[in-house]
């Protein structure tokens, strides 16, 4: 799959998309000031974002990168399938701690055609720090340097990690990802005005519709987020994002 040159951090970047599916699952971002801060800290050659806590688009499955690695690098790893047989990415989907491509490397058999294209795009030490939901990984920030990251700048780079992954992936999460879960504008609403503590009278009065129909949209929006009770519900929508 080609990468696409869009950073979706651009105000416009998301505008000709309809839904999530329909957004390059690959894109290249090349020079960006939110990623030009963070070397200032902590030197590194690349940078790759994966996964999005939505069905579908996990890491580890290719379905979601945001990153300033070559694009004909990403294009022939993607096009070879190594995601799948990459013992970086294998170890990392499972880890909840940093993963350095160098201890995994001594432990496993590592593909020729990898090394190949690690060597031809000087794409070195391959730094992975996973991005948690409870105990699911299902996202992650990687780093590359011809030199090795050393401990201090591994303990910066997790510390950091989080807030990258949330700032570049927002606008995606913003924009489709209720769409992508099919919660109802009312569904929003009724959870919306519930997080701030109102009751489903309350939430009636503030948003114009009958009490059964806000306790109706909360039931329906509670199943779609895999929440047992409107409290779960108000907490998954808020992780989310999909209501502050």
């Amino acid at each position: 799959m080609p990468v696409n040159a869009i950073s979706i951090l651009s105000p416009d970047a998301l505008d000709d998309y309809i839904d999530l599916r329909s957004v390059p699952k690959h894109r290249y971002f090349g020079k960006n000031e939110l990623i030009d801060r963070l070397r200032l800290a902590v030197p590194f050659d690349y940078i790759f974002i994966s996964g999005l806590d939505v069905d579908h688009y996990r890491f580890g499955g290719g379905f979601s990168i945001d990153t300033d690695l070559p694009p004909a690098f990403i294009e022939a790893y993607m096009a070879d399938q190594l995601l799948f047989v990459d013992p970086l990415v294998q170890a990392s989907k499972s880890s909840t701690a940093v993963v350095i491509e160098s201890d995994v490397y001594r432990k496993q058999e590592v593909p020729q055609r990898l090394l190949y294209l690690q060597r031809t795009f000087a794409v070195h030490n391959r730094t992975i720090v996973p991005i948690l939901r409870d105990s699911t990984v299902y996202g992650a920030v990687g780093f590359t340097r011809s030199t090795p990251f050393n401990d201090d700048e591994i303990t910066f780079l997790a510390l950091i990690a989080e807030a990258i992954h949330t700032a570049v992936t927002k606008p995606l999460v913003d924009r489709f990802a209720a769409n992508h879960l099919r919660l109802s504008k009312g569904e929003i609403a009724c959870l919306s005005k519930a997080s701030l503590g109102l009751t489903s009278q309350g939430v009636a009065k503030a948003t114009g519709y009958q009490v059964e129909t806000v306790n109706s949209y909360i039931k329906s929006a509670a199943k779609k987020l895999g929440a047992s009770n409107r409290t779960q519900a108000i907490a998954e929508a808020i992780r989310r994002r999909l209501i502050v």
